[in-house]
């Protein structure tokens, strides 16, 4: 059976009314661009204050040779800057190739190899140079390292190494309702992101159906129990394009796609699905996105339109067909109840009437009763029973047919009525939300047993729970409820690099903990078998981005958006945190940061793409010449800018369009993390533009991260929006385009659904 999770407690989903989404998303695009421009401004005034230092610095040291003497053809070499260029200076030249003086303000980047220069021996000239790669107009400067004798020669392949879906965690349940069904093979079938999970309850196996490009976000179950369709939303492309919607009817036994419905016709995507009954599931109907919420209905086998009008601009939650006939389908939504005829391919519509009742704000959802009626939950906390009578003619006048109106009401929750479900015998469920209440109601309405659970519903006996706060619970009335699918929650703002505040390490996987109201400059440890608290710190007065352990795990650093590094000194086998020292020198936040394999030194990136370089010993020093950090070998590569992960830089990107990567411990591939859904696979070391990758789809927003498990068997990838954790399997070699999306995966494991760090 299903459930139908309401959205927030007594109001209506963001993502339910698109009134003002596209002024407001134009408005937040401005004042991002702003703040970029602000930040780069900000970084070139300190480069520039930091380049007038040096030479300040070098001038008094150049008068005195000048006067000693002049300097000697001998001496080739002189340190020209601060900015560890070395430029040849005898009689031929270095050849330079250097970057036009200035960037479009398209955002594209560009990479110019830089000739740093030569030095003369007596048995042969050694080479070494730079390379310069601009983003948003910044120039960017990496150094080859010194085994690296031919830069133009390196070639770039794809990896052996492949990726396949493994797991699924989480479920979309905050604005998503009648997304819960149970199938006859036992399993409950759900979806996150771009992803329809079929999950064996007993067996604790996985299933996915991936042939959805963009967010799912309605899903029902054809009669016969085997059929499923699923609708999804039509999103944009990386330019800002819209893409087509559609729906997908498949097999639930075989994952095979039978008919795809629609596909452009649904403007900014589906949002409600149904099948018909009394005739087998011949039809169904589909409510979209638009302004209008188009009505339209479809034959299944022949995937063609047999009917369309405009339902509403208010939101609609629910569609449904009565179960004795297929030309009478009804819909609820916002401040209404539809009651629709479909007659010779036309629709004719009749309004609910509330007559003396209070009208609720919201209609949440709706079954049809056994004698025909129609039932529905509102935001009230009221069952409203709806029947056909005489009309009115003192209110609608002369001539007015039959109408729709409220025969009962029912007081059943405080809050909404997030949903209903109807059980054998004519029995009925209902899900509150403020009450966290599951009432089970007997054929005319009396309550006979209720229970309180954090959530809300379905199926007689053992009940499968869909839950506004992204969970899945499975339970009865006598024995309670046991999450089974959980999720994290984005609280009204993307979680981006959340384990920032408070990591939980796994072997050597940083993994992401469930979100807790911490302040976002306080940080703390915890014991994961105890659950002991074992520091409790606080850095700065902004929010923390990044933290990372030391190769023995003798230092933490942690950086934040307050433009510092803090280096705490770990003892007492982790249990002891001491700051040593903040690293200052960074004109922007803090993005990412690795730690050397001798656990010296410390490389980072900054919000304004500048890469430094520090010494970590008795405090944090600023190497000021990058030139001799080139060589240097890391313990993890996480930052996104680098020599070493130069080639995942996509032409003309800007420095947003990567949120994250990551070496394997193996070092043969790095793993990344994209604003555009994708998570892809390189070579490593990968220092060419242009490098080829395996992508990989299944994420509905910006991946905000990804990380290897401890013996790379594995790789986890974090959405955003999305709110869902894919656990990806890296198996060596295998056929097949990395394009091409990956067929249905089925996991075995018998381990908890859930990561051990939530």
């Amino acid at each position: 059976m299903n459930s139908g999770p309401g959205l927030f407690p007594d109001d209506v989903s963001a993502d339910s009314c698109a009134d003002y989404p596209d002024r407001a998303s134009a408005m937040e695009v401005r004042l991002q661009a702003q703040e970029d421009e602000i930040t780069l401004l900000k970084s070139s005034l300190a480069d520039a204050l930091r380049r007038i230092h040096v030479h300040d610095q070098l001038l008094p040291l150049l008068k005195q040779q000048l006067i000693a003497g002049g300097l000697s053809q001998q001496q080739n070499w002189s340190r020209c800057s601060q900015s560890e260029q070395f430029h040849y200076c005898g009689r031929a030249p270095a050849v330079r190739r250097r970057a036009p003086p200035s960037v479009p303000a398209s955002g594209k980047n560009r990479i110019d190899p830089i000739f740093a220069g030569r030095r003369s021996t007596s048995a042969a000239f050694f080479v070494s140079y730079s390379i310069k790669m601009f983003i948003r107009g910044r120039p960017i400067t990496m150094y080859v390292p010194s085994n690296i004798h031919n830069y133009e020669d390196l070639k770039m392949e794809l990896p052996s190494e492949r990726l396949v879906l493994d797991w699924v965690y989480g479920y979309r349940g905050r604005d998503c309702r009648d997304n819960l069904f149970f199938l006859p093979t036992g399993e409950a079938v759900y979806f996150i992101a771009c992803v329809i999970v079929l999950y064996h309850i007993n067996k604790r196996t996985q299933r996915h159906y991936l042939k959805h490009t963009d967010c799912v976000r309605c899903l029902t179950l054809h009669p016969d129990k085997v059929r499923v369709a699923s609708g999804q939303t039509a999103g944009m492309d990386k330019d800002g394009k819209p893409l087509q919607s559609c729906v997908h009817i498949w097999d639930s036994n075989t994952l095979v796609t039978l008919q795809q419905i629609g596909l452009g016709t649904f403007q900014r995507g589906v949002g409600s699905l149904a099948f018909s009954f009394a005739d087998s599931g011949a039809f169904l109907s589909v409510i979209d996105d638009s302004n209008e919420h188009m009505l339209s209905v479809w034959d299944c086998t022949k995937g063609t339109k047999q009917a369309e009008i405009k339902s509403t601009n208010e939101a609609v939650f629910a569609v449904g067909f009565s179960p004795t006939d297929s030309n009478i389908i009804v819909t609820c939504g916002k401040s209404h109840v539809y009651f629709w005829t479909l007659s010779a391919g036309q629709f004719t519509k009749k309004q609910g009437i509330f007559g003396k009742y209070k009208k609720p704000k919201f209609i949440q959802c709706f079954v049809f009763g056994l004698t025909g009626d129609v039932l529905t939950g509102d935001s009230e906390g009221n069952i409203l029973t709806w029947g056909k009578s005489a009309a009115d003619v003192k209110t609608l006048g002369k001539g007015a047919k039959e109408t729709f109106q409220i025969m009962r009401q029912t007081r059943a929750h405080e809050g909404s009525v997030f949903t209903l479900c109807s059980l054998q015998g004519g029995a009925l469920l209902s899900g509150g939300g403020k009450d966290r209440k599951i009432i089970r109601w007997s054929a005319d309405l009396a309550p006979e047993t209720e229970c309180e659970v954090n959530y809300t519903l379905v199926d007689e006996g053992e009940f499968l729970v869909g839950t506004t706060r992204n969970a899945i619970l499975r339970g009865t009335f006598s024995d309670g409820f046991v999450a089974i699918v959980q999720s994290f929650s984005t609280h009204n703002s993307e979680i981006r690099h959340t384990w920032a505040r408070h990591m939980t390490r796994i072997g050597d996987c940083d993994l992401l903990t469930r979100s807790c109201p911490l302040h976002p400059d306080r940080w703390v440890v915890l014991d994961l078998l105890t659950k002991e608290v074992l520091s409790d710190s606080t850095d700065g007065n902004e929010q923390l981005s990044v933290m990372r352990y030391s190769p023995d795990g003798s230092f933490l650093a942690v950086g934040s958006h307050d433009n510092f590094i803090y280096i705490y000194s770990v003892t007492e086998s982790g249990r002891c945190y001491s700051r040593l020292g903040k690293c200052n020198g960074h004109s922007s936040f803090i993005t990412h940061l690795d730690w050397s394999k001798d656990g010296k030194y410390i490389m980072s990136n900054s919000g304004d793409y500048e890469i430094l370089y520090w010494e970590i010993g008795d405090g944090c020093k600023l190497l000021r010449n990058r030139f001799e950090s080139k060589d240097r070998e890391w313990a993890s590569y996480t930052c996104v800018l680098g020599f070493h992960v130069m080639g995942v830089w996509l032409e003309g990107s800007d420095g947003t369009d990567i949120n994250a990567l990551c070496r394997s411990h193996s070092e043969r591939v790095v793993a990344v993390a994209d604003d555009f859904c994708k998570v892809h696979l390189f070579q490593y070391p990968c220092p060419k533009l242009k490098a080829p990758s395996h992508k990989y789809e299944g994420h509905g927003s910006h991946v905000t991260n990804v990380r290897f498990t401890h013996n790379d068997s594995h790789l986890l990838s974090m959405g955003g929006k999305d709110t869902c954790i894919l656990q990806w399997r890296v198996v060596r070699g295998g056929a097949g385009s990395s394009r091409e999306r990956l067929p249905s995966a089925s996991s075995t494991s018998t381990s908890s659904p859930e990561p051990a760090a939530s």
